[in-house]
């Protein structure tokens, strides 16, 4: 193959790369890190793929967002896919973040849960990790791995499945959705126990369960 074959090639397998991450809802700024297109191209692409201009503003860069409730809970899901996926296939780099999203995806998906993370919110975390600022803790109640900030102390952690914190689940978007239902129940609901998350609900009791659907329900 000529270096010609190889340039054209190895452009159509950027472009490739870009529509993918443009269709997962990447932001412009992780397309020009992840590839070595021009930001005019990838203006263009983008425009062409979502239908829409790229929303301005920067990228997360904080990882106080990663230890709220919610998001630990759908970050550590997450990373436990993707430390799977790097340990046991050949994926590596942005392939297995994309890999790893789209399990992620089909995961909230049947469960009929809510996207919490992200495609930028989950390759801001894989850097994360790579700088060596959040990392991975066993919990002492389930054994399951959790995100935790890298420079913490984690002897005796106890994640947020096992010690629910007493506003779990309590946020305005969930508040402003209550609001649009039915009139209020005279019947409190009863707590059913919520679908065991991918790799993480193996290690969640029944009992667990129904203190997590408890907090998710007021």
């Amino acid at each position: 193959m000529t270096a010609r074959s190889k340039s054209v090639v190895s452009d159509a397998e950027q472009v490739q790369l870009a529509a993918e991450l443009a269709r997962l809802g990447a932001r412009l700024q992780v397309l020009e890190t992840e590839t070595n297109l021009s930001r005019e191209r990838l203006l263009r692409l983008y425009k062409e793929v979502r239908g829409e201009s790229p929303p301005k503003g920067m990228l997360p860069f904080s990882t106080d967002w990663f230890m709220s409730w919610m998001p630990n809970i759908h970050a550590s899901i997450f990373m436990n896919i993707h430390g799977y996926l790097v340990r046991h296939t050949s994926a590596k780099g942005i392939r297995a973040v994309i890999r790893a999203y789209k399990l992620y995806l089909e995961h909230v998906q049947l469960n009929d849960l809510e996207k919490v993370l992200s495609f930028t919110r989950a390759w801001s975390l894989g850097r994360f990790f790579e700088g060596k600022m959040l990392d991975t803790a066993a919990c002492k109640s389930c054994g399951g791995k959790y995100v935790v900030h890298a420079m913490d102390l984690h002897k005796d952690y106890e994640c947020g499945l096992c010690n629910v914190p007493s506003r779990a689940g309590k946020t305005k978007k969930r508040a402003a959705a209550e609001a649009l239902k039915a009139p209020a129940r005279t019947v409190a609901p009863i707590a059913m126990p919520v679908p065991a998350g991918f790799l993480l609900g193996a290690a969640m009791s029944t009992k667990r369960s129904k203190r997590v659907a408890v907090a998710l329900a007021d």
